[in-house]
C-alpha cells in the first residue's frame, strides 16, 4: 500500500519523514535501508516516524541507514518540530519531543506562518563512560588515548548526547582520511553498541570545523548530536568555554551550540528545511 513521506534536511543531514499521525509503518527498520539507498532509493540518512505522544507534542524515532534504531538526532528534531508545526500538528511554541533519548524542548522562529530556524535544548551531556558506553577504566574519558586496528591512535574524548560520539581534534579536516579512520572507530571494542566518530578542527574559541562518521550511516554532511558532543568536548579539553555561542561549520551548513552552565544543558541552533513529497510505493 502506498505511504506517503516528506524529505526534509537540517544543514544536509536528510531524512525520509512519515506522519504517523496518519500512517501505519510495519518494518520501518527495513523501509529504511530499502528507501535511504542513494541510488537504488529515494536517498537520505535515514528514516524518521513522526508519532504521536502521551506525554508530548508530538514523538518520533529514527532508523539509520542500515536500519538500526538511533537513540536521537538533533537535526531531525528541528526537521519534526517544523513539520508538526507548519502541517497543524501543534501550534504549541515553543513545542515537546518525546525521543528515545528523553524529551527535549524546541523554541521555534516563525516568520510569516514559516519555521525557519529552531533551537532545541538538547540536556545535559552524559560524561560518565559507563553511561556512553565505553568500557574505559577512567570514569570520564577526556584525551585518552584509542589505538585502532590499523596500528594508529586517536586522542578521544567520549560524550553522550542520549547517543554516543568519540570526537578527535585534528589538524585537517578536509583532507583527513575519513572513510578509513570513521569504520574503525565507529565499530571499535571499546564501544560495545558502537559510536559517532567526529573528528574537530579548532578554528578560533567560538568557531570550530566537523566532519562526522555517524553509526549506521556513514559519513553525514551534517549531527546534531555531534555538533553537541563537539562544543562539549571542546569545553572539556580547553579549546572554548561554556556560555558561548560556538559555531560549528559542517559540510551541510553551520550549527551553533552552547553549553550553558546554569543548567548545564546544552542548546543547538540551526535549521530546518523541506525537499520534497512523495510516495513509497
Amino acid at each position: 500500500m502506498p505511504i506517503p513521506f516528506t524529505k526534509m534536511h537540517g544543514a544536509g543531514n536528510d531524512y525520509l519523514y512519515i506522519n504517523c499521525f496518519r500512517e501505519a509503518v510495519e518494518n520501518p527498520a527495513a523501509l529504511s535501508v530499502k528507501y535511504s539507498h542513494r541510488h537504488f532509493g529515494v536517498g537520505a540518512d535515514g528514516l524518521v516516524l513522526i508519532l504521536p505522544s502521551e506525554s508530548c507534542d508530538v514523538r518520533m524515532r529514527i532508523f539509520n541507514a542500515d536500519g538500526s534504531e538511533a537513540q536521537m538526532c538533533g537535526n531531525a528534531s528541528r526537521c519534526v518540530a517544523k513539520y508538526a508545526y507548519e502541517r497543524g500538528i501543534t501550534t504549541n511554541n515553543p513545542l515537546t519531543l518525546e525521543t528515545n533519548a528523553g524529551v527535549k524542548t524546541i523554541q521555534l522562529d516563525v516568520q510569516g506562518g514559516i519555521v525557519r530556524s529552531a533551537r532545541v535544548d538538547m540536556g545535559r551531556p552524559i560524561l560518565a563512560a559507563a553511561n556512553i558506553p565505553c568500557l574505559y577504566t577512567d570514569e570520564i574519558v577526556i584525551h585518552q588515548p584509542l589505538q585502532l586496528s590499523n596500528g594508529e591512535e586517536l586522542q578521544v574524548t567520549a560524550v553522550s548526547m542520549g547517543n554516543p560520539h568519540c570526537v578527535s581534534f585534528v589538524e585537517n579536516t578536509e583532507d583527513y582520511p575519513l572513510e578509513a579512520i570513521g569504520p574503525l572507530v565507529e565499530n571499535h571494542p571499546l564501544f560495545p553498541e558502537r559510536v559517532n566518530a567526529e573528528f574537530v578542527r579548532i578554528l578560533s574559541p567560538t568557531e570550530i570545523q566537523m566532519r562526522v562518521y555517524e553509526r549506521g550511516s556513514g559519513e553525514t554532511l551534517a549531527c546534531g548530536t555531534g555538533a553537541c558532543a563537539s562544543v562539549v568536548a571542546c569545553v572539556l579539553n580547553g579549546f572554548c568555554e561554556k556560555d558561548t555561542d560556538v559555531t560549528v561549520k559542517l559540510r551541510g551548513g553551520d550549527l551553533v551550540i552552547r553549553w550553558d552552565s546554569a543548567t548545564g544543558s546544552v542548546f543547538k541552533t540551526g535549521p530546518a528545511a523541506y525537499v520534497c513529497d512523495g510516495v513509497f510505493l
